[in-house]
């Protein structure tokens, strides 16, 4: 049998790109999981995820799935959903994103509609590599209160003060959770059985109560 060879992560950004084409990029793509596509006023990236990206998302889902199991609090996963507003020429697909605080508001609401609805309360974003695209800004402008960013191995949390977001030790979502804390919990979920991994989360949770 042959080697199978891992892809790694690419990146691509177009200039000059109408409003128009990334609408019919987004059609021609719809319910598929790659390529996810950042537009910003013009700009459009591209991004192709690899493997090791991938196990850093569904790690970090997982983590806060169960982190919000344990700690009582509801909570809505719209994974990679697209939000995008034409008045604002901005559009993003994060690597996962969640309703938390806004959970109960959401609700039972299947169509969202980023001009009516609140932008999600928390946007995850594995960073293996450098994003070409500089996604905080259309973040901000959205709205979205806390954004998480993983480069394989420091977890940093960001909170939007302002039109900016500023590096917080804590959550906002998860008031009890701390950023040093979650790489290592992210690195088992890589290396260990799925059942010992599971266990690992659940004392951690115990122990934030």
């Amino acid at each position: 049998m042959g080697n199978v060879l891992t892809l790694p992560e690419q990146r691509v950004v177009l200039e000059d790109v109408s409003w128009a084409t990334y609408e019919h990029l987004l059609s021609d793509h719809l319910d598929k999981s790659v390529p996810r596509f950042t537009f910003d006023r013009g700009r459009l990236e591209i991004m192709r995820p690899s493997s090791e990206h991938e196990e850093y998302k569904q790690a970090l889902t997982m983590l806060v799935v169960m982190l919000a199991d344990g700690l009582g609090i509801d909570i809505r996963n719209l994974g990679s959903t697209t939000f995008k507003r034409s008045e604002l020429e901005r559009g993003f697909e994060a690597d996962v994103c969640f309703y938390v605080q806004s959970a109960a508001r959401m609700r039972g609401k299947i169509h969202i509609d980023p001009a009516v609805d609140p932008a999600p309360d928390l946007v995850i974003e594995i960073e293996v590599t450098a994003p070409a695209l500089n996604k905080l800004p259309i973040y901000a402008e959205f709205q979205v209160p806390e954004v998480w960013r993983y480069d394989g191995t420091r977890l940093v949390i960001l909170q939007l003060a302002g039109t900016e977001y500023i590096e917080s030790d804590k959550s906002l979502a998860f008031p009890q959770a701390a950023a040093r804390d979650i790489p290592r919990l992210v690195r088992q979920g890589v290396s260990l059985r799925s059942t010992e991994w599971l266990a690992e989360l659940r004392n951690w949770v115990r122990d934030l109560k």
